[in-house]
């Protein structure tokens, strides 16, 4: 997918661990862009790893799936305010910006977008992100209570996954699966092929 000519603002989401941060920079870079993450504008709770603060252990061990799901869900709610005025500002003056984050959620956006801006989504199988995620979270050599704060992790990022993809669907985003690296590399080099015209 090629961004059209025009588009100033590129949004990345997807659930964690999906690669949407590695995509963003390469599109920032190519494109010299800004990149903002959703993380660095509010994150809540954060990973359970490398080091958990009681507070995030309290999360991942005392909620249940509902719950911790609720609180995600409308941690990123609360979010859409600031994350739109961060896009709007990008539009107004015309620098390029990369925004990418779970926090961006396709059920959140406009019915239609300012034609400067365009959204992609990147997705995967639950087995996929399960073995990703227990990769970059050195899952197997952790302790039992730390590896069931990592599985509650996963399971909301599992839950999370498969509601990106139906609302994605939903509202006509472009989504591809992080797990094909072919898809992935077309991805990349489409989107930070840069036109005359941009």
């Amino acid at each position: 997918m090629a961004l059209p000519t025009g588009v100033r603002v590129l949004l990345i989401f997807g659930t964690s661990h999906v690669g949407k941060t590695t995509l963003a920079k390469e599109v920032a870079a190519a494109r010299n862009w800004d990149h903002v993450s959703t993380d660095a504008l509010a994150r809540f709770p954060g990973r359970p790893w490398p080091t958990v603060r009681p507070a995030v252990a309290e999360y991942y061990t005392r909620l249940s799936a509902k719950a911790m799901y609720w609180f995600h869900i409308n941690h990123h709610r609360n979010m859409w305010p600031l994350m739109q005025s961060r896009i709007d500002q990008a539009v107004a003056t015309g620098s390029g910006l990369v925004m990418e984050g779970s926090a961006l959620r396709p059920e959140l956006f406009p019915a239609s977008f300012d034609k400067r801006v365009a959204a992609i989504g990147l997705h995967a199988s639950a087995r996929w992100l399960r073995q990703r995620i227990e990769d970059n979270s050195d899952y197997a050599s952790r302790k039992a209570p730390e590896q069931a704060m990592i599985d509650a992790f996963i399971e909301r990022s599992v839950r999370d996954n498969a509601a990106i993809i139906e609302a994605a669907q939903e509202h006509g985003f472009a989504l591809t699966d992080a797990a094909d690296s072919d898809a992935i590399v077309g991805l990349t080099q489409d989107l930070c092929t840069v036109k005359a015209s941009d």
